[in-house]
C-alpha cells in the first residue's frame, strides 16, 4: 500500500501528475482541485495516494489532504460512482462542501458534478448521510499543501473519528468525545493520543 509520496512535480497534465520520487517517476491521477492546490512544476510536494489494484494494471491516485482521500474511498465505493465520478465529485466540492451538501441531502445540487445523475446523488446521500456528518467535524485552520512535518488537524481528527466509529462505538458519542478530548490538548494532537483520550473518555 502507498499511502503517501514526496518528491519532485515533474510534470503536470489534465487530470494528472508525474511525481518524481527519488529518480522514479509516478504518474498520479488528481481531482481538478487537487491540481489547483498543487505548486508549480519544478516543486517538491507530498501527496496522499490510494492505490487502485485492476485486473491488467495498478494505478495510484493522489490527493491534497488524508480527508479527501477518506472522501474518494467513500465515493468509490458507493454503486455507480467509480474512481472517474468520485474525481468529478472531488474536482467540484471541496471536503467541507461535499460533508455539508451529503449531509443535508441535497441531491440536486450534489448533481452539479459530471456523471453525477439523480439516481447516483440519491445513493450518494443515502449511503454516506452519516459517515459525511463524521467526516465534517469542527476543526481550526485551513487544509493546506500537506507538506508541512505534522498532519492538519482535519485529517487527525478525521482519522480519530473513523478509528472509533469502526470500533462501534455510535457517531454522536464519538464527536462528543473528540470535543472533549481536544479541550485538553494545548498542541496540535496526533491521531494515537487523540484515541487514547476518547477511549478513555468513552469508557467512564
Amino acid at each position: 500500500m502507498i499511502g503517501k509520496l514526496k518528491g519532485l512535480i515533474d510534470e503536470k497534465g489534465d487530470g494528472f501528475i508525474v511525481l518524481d520520487v527519488g529518480g522514479v517517476g509516478y504518474h498520479i491521477s488528481c481531482s481538478a482541485r487537487t491540481l489547483s492546490n498543487l505548486p508549480p512544476q519544478g516543486n517538491f510536494v507530498t501527496i496522499f495516494t490510494e492505490l487502485l489494484v485492476g485486473e491488467m494494471s495498478l494505478r495510484l491516485v493522489g490527493f491534497i489532504s488524508g480527508t479527501e482521500r477518506e472522501w474518494f474511498r467513500l465515493l468509490n465505493g458507493v454503486q455507480g460512482v467509480g474512481t472517474r465520478v468520485a474525481l468529478s465529485i472531488l474536482s467540484v466540492f471541496s471536503t467541507s462542501d461535499l460533508s455539508r451538501t451529503v449531509a443535508s441531502g441535497d441531491k440536486a445540487f450534489l448533481a452539479r458534478a459530471q456523471g453525477v445523475g439523480p439516481k447516483v446523488a440519491q445513493r450518494i446521500v443515502s449511503e454516506l448521510k452519516d459517515k459525511a456528518s463524521a467526516l465534517s467535524v469542527s476543526l481550526s485552520g485551513p487544509v493546506e499543501c500537506p507538506d508541512a512535518v505534522s498532519p492538519p488537524v482535519e485529517d487527525v481528527v478525521t482519522d480519530a473519528a473513523s478509528a472509533l466509529i469502526n470500533l462501534g462505538y455510535g457517531q454522536g458519542e464519538v464527536l462528543s468525545a473528540l470535543s472533549r478530548a481536544r479541550e485538553n490538548i494545548d498542541e496540535t494532537p496526533d491521531v494515537g493520543t487523540l484515541i487514547r483520550l476518547c477511549l478513555k473518555d468513552l469508557s467512564r
